[in-house]
């Protein structure tokens, strides 16, 4: 295993008492694998990541990470990994391929190698033409695919990216997720974070969710999918007055949930909702009811949040955040 952590616990002191932003994380993540590990805003994510990259202590448990004890050898850790944090990493005042060439030279790359790697990434990520430039005229993308260069600059075999394409446009998000997909591909493990449910979808072979400091589902897109009640169907009506009649023919139908009428709408959730309809759509008509548009949707990696959670991975619920300010103190 690349990674394999036991009961990992994060504890903080805030002003109104302790706070235990990770309570328990048990994981593992297999050599090569990608995997994404996902939950709403302040439910452990970067707090369990930085446990994992040394930068801040467990409370308690244990870890494994690239071969290395996590509390008897954090050195052996951090030579085996990258990091990519959510926070730039460069210095504004710096020239970019300056900063690069330094980062590797601490890894021990020797200098003309640190220079020849980092123009081929700053090819791989579109940022030719930057590598004399101060990091502070950089654009916002231009910095987060600098860190990102950071991160992979002394080739690690196991790679942390936390939200690694948050400000990048679409054109440069495609981009660094063939290059994700070419790491792996060359034998490296990539432990990633992200608020983007399509991301998640099209590149971890495995997902964790977390909420409230502890692991609540772990499997494949696919698989947590089809832990969500079916497919979803909405029916809109012409009249409003014949939502009950509607949601009564519903509720008949074998495997039918979550049946709820709202204004000239009728919305349920049934395995095989396609197959279902010919039928639905039947009964309807012979009632009299009129119909002016049916939806049918599979569930999506939002839906298993809203199920596992009760919230979806976008909200942005300051209030709830279980992971306090860096600049608090560990219990």
């Amino acid at each position: 295993m690349m990674i394999e952590a036991r009961g990992l616990v994060r504890t903080f002191k805030t002003r109104r008492g302790p706070v235990q932003a990770v309570q328990g994380v048990d994981l593992a993540v297999a050599d090569g694998e990608i995997v994404g590990f996902l939950g709403p805003n302040g439910a452990g994510k970067t707090t369990t990541m930085r446990m994992l990259a040394t930068l801040i202590q467990p409370t308690s448990g244990t870890a494994t990470v690239a071969g290395c004890d996590l509390a008897k050898d954090p050195v052996g850790v951090r030579r085996r990994i990258g990091y990519v944090p959510q926070s730039g990493s460069t210095l504004p005042e710096a020239i970019a391929g300056d900063e690069v060439v330094d980062h590797a030279r601490l890894y021990g790359v020797p200098k003309a190698e640190a220079a020849a790697r980092g123009q081929r990434l700053f090819e791989e990520l579109d940022l030719q033409g930057l590598w004399r430039r101060q990091c502070k005229t950089l654009s916002g993308g231009q910095r987060r695919r600098l860190d990102i260069v950071m991160g992979l600059i002394h080739d690690p075999k196991l790679i942390f990216l936390d939200e690694p394409t948050t400000g990048l446009d679409p054109q440069a998000r495609a981009n660094l997720w063939e290059h994700i997909r070419g790491l792996r591909a060359r034998g490296a493990t990539i432990f990633i974070t992200t608020h983007y449910l399509d991301e998640a979808d099209a590149l971890c072979d495995r997902i964790l969710v977390i909420d409230h400091g502890k692991i609540v589902g772990s499997g494949s897109p696919e698989e947590l999918k089809q832990q969500v009640s079916g497919d979803g169907v909405r029916l809109e009506l012409a009249d409003a007055a014949q939502a009950p009649a509607v949601s009564k023919i519903v509720r008949e139908l074998d495997g039918a949930v979550e049946v709820e009428a709202e204004g000239d709408s009728v919305g349920f959730r049934i395995p095989r909702g396609g197959a279902v309809l010919p039928s639905l759509l039947r009964s309807i008509d012979a009632q009299g009811i009129e119909l002016t548009g049916v939806e049918v949707h599979r569930p999506t990696l939002d839906d298993v949040f809203l199920t596992m959670t009760g919230r979806s991975l976008r909200d942005d619920d300051a209030t709830a955040s279980t992971e306090p300010a860096e600049k608090e103190v560990a219990a």
